[in-house]
């Protein structure tokens, strides 16, 4: 037994964080840990790594190949952590040295753990690169973090976990932010690494499809307990624990649209042969080398509608985005927000057209002010109208979209920190909806939520959009959002839409290459379930 963790209990102040968990890896296995935020996955990981906040106490016993790690100083723990215990980190940027070569930080471990030359290090991470599918006539070493795309990060953080050929490796939420084809190629090169090196694999996740289709064994936590765990298809199959049931239910679960978008009405927003494109550095002779991101893209939006908008990374949806908001000028063709030019240098109009067109992004922690209550946070569009409500309604109106997205008008008088993700997720939706909108373009507004916070975020969207007859753009490069939730999908491929069509239609039968590459590699707890039974029998 490689890993034998027994009765693990970690506390932070009075609050137990993780309560008596036992488990066990062998070499050559991958155990997914699944659960919500805050279910102690993470922690349960870092507990194994050493990397426990300073104030966390830890109980029971972590035994690995034989030896105890929980008794050791964090002296010992360093000459074990990159040599046999190996770390990959969600957000591969902020894990990198951005003033470092991805060769030198690679061969920075090499040369922690053994007594080697620098070319010797060098050669190795050289290697290493190599072997995680960035090839040196590609990929040169002198190349820094901020030059490569967040799939090539995500490369260069596991070769340098890596480097060391560890006995174990914990990756933790990999892939939340990489697009699907992205995210398929880094989990092929984990399943690669396990079989090639026979190492062991632990992977954090909220995403039961990608352990469905990856691990070996799974285990499901829930407010830092151990809930199910075991072999794959016994676990979400027979799924013994309701917890369990509830997870599997809401990774599945499609809200259901009642309201028909009336095509034959004016549109909330039409796009018309838009073209934006970026200048590089000035050559020796003076000449600038144009980019083009966004290639004479048309589209158009109708009241009640839902849009999706997909594509890899670099595809241009988010200068498309950027370019509909205003935040970017088009070098050509034409957006209309209601029939009106937009965006324009009628102060009056730009005003009134940013009333109707609303934003949700990524991470709403980053875009509000931390220092502000969530009352003055909403209430801050109200700079949008051209006569402010008076102080006894705006805060009517604040409590009353306060509880049309499932909050309560108390918590008007909190602060940001004071929520959950998806709670705050939600501020950021009413932020939204205070102004009255017609048209709300959610940039990834759910990739980094869990299966159950996603699945009633989206309900609350197609409920609002019900209900109030606001369309929606979905910008996502997650395909199962855009297929529970969308009436249209628009598929996006260096600048261009190459495919448009009602979504179930796309889907069921795509016509371009590359929307079918797609949605082949989008992860189908379904299907791997039934792959799993098949392979059984």
């Amino acid at each position: 037994m490689l890993l034998d963790i027994r009765e693990l209990t970690v506390s932070i102040g009075p609050t137990d964080i993780l309560k008596s968990v036992s488990l066990q890896l062998d070499a050559g296995q991958i155990l997914g840990i699944a659960g919500e935020s805050g279910s102690g996955k993470t922690m349960t990981a870092m507990a194994i790594a050493g990397l426990l906040p300073e104030s966390a106490r830890l109980s029971g016993e972590i035994l690995f190949d034989g030896n105890s790690l929980s008794t050791l100083t964090e002296e010992q723990l360093c000459k074990i952590r990159g040599k046999d215990i190996g770390v990959v980190f969600q957000e591969p940027m902020t894990a990198l040295n951005p003033l470092m070569t991805i060769g030198d930080q690679v061969a920075e471990t090499v040369r922690l753990h053994r007594n080697v030359s620098k070319k010797e290090a060098l050669q190795t991470a050289r290697e290493t690169l190599n072997k995680v599918g960035l090839p040196a006539e590609q990929f040169s070493m002198d190349r820094y973090p901020h030059n490569l795309s967040g799939g090539q990060r995500q490369r260069v953080a596991i070769a340098i976990a890596v480097a060391m050929k560890p006995k174990l490796l914990i990756a933790d939420e990999p892939t939340t932010a990489l697009d699907v084809t992205t995210q398929a190629e880094i989990m092929a090169l984990f399943q690669k690494l396990v079989r090639e090196d026979d190492i062991a694999l632990i992977l954090v996740t909220h995403d039961l499809a990608v352990v469905a289709e990856t691990a070996d064994c799974v285990a499901v936590m829930k407010d830092g307990e151990l809930i199910d765990n075991g072999d794959v298809l016994n676990v979400f199959q027979n799924a013994p624990q309701p917890y369990t049931q509830k997870l599997i239910e809401d990774s599945t679960r499609a809200p259901t649209k009642s309201v028909i978008p009336d095509a034959s009405a004016n549109a909330v927003l039409n796009v018309s042969n838009v073209v934006r494109e970026y200048y590089g550095a000035r050559s020796l002779f003076g000449e600038r080398a144009a980019s083009r991101a966004v290639d004479d893209v048309s589209l158009e939006i109708y009241p009640n509608e839902n849009v999706g908008l997909v594509g890899e990374s670099g595809c241009g949806k988010s200068t498309l985005l950027r370019t509909i908001l205003g935040l970017d000028r088009a070098q050509a063709g034409e957006i209309k927000v209601f029939g009106k030019p937009f965006p324009t240098d009628n102060v009056a109009d730009v005003r009134a057209i940013r009333r109707h067109l609303q934003v949700v992004f990524q991470d709403p922690f980053g875009t509000f002010n931390p220092r502000w209550r969530v009352r003055d946070l909403i209430a801050e569009n109200f700079h949008l109208y051209d006569t402010k409500p008076d102080k006894a309604d705006a805060r009517k109106r604040i409590d009353h979209i306060l509880e049309q997205v499932g909050l309560q008008a108390a918590d008007a008088d909190r602060y940001p920190h004071e929520f959950s993700g998806g709670q705050r997720q939600r501020i950021a939706i009413a932020r939204a909806l205070i102004t009255e909108p017609s048209l709300i373009v959610l940039d990834e507004a759910v990739s980094a939520l869990d299966v159950s916070i996603r699945a009633r975020v989206l309900e609350l969207l197609v409920e609002l959009s019900d209900r109030l007859g606001v369309a929606y753009l979905f910008v996502t490069h997650d395909l199962s959002v855009v297929r529970n939730i969308t009436d249209r999908l628009l598929v996006m491929q260096r600048g261009r839409i190459v495919e448009a069509g009602k979504t179930e239609v796309v889907f069921a039968n795509p016509q371009h290459a590359y929307t079918k590459e797609l949605l082949s590699v989008v992860p189908d707890l379904n299907k791997a379930l039934a792959s799993r039974k098949a392979a059984t029998n």
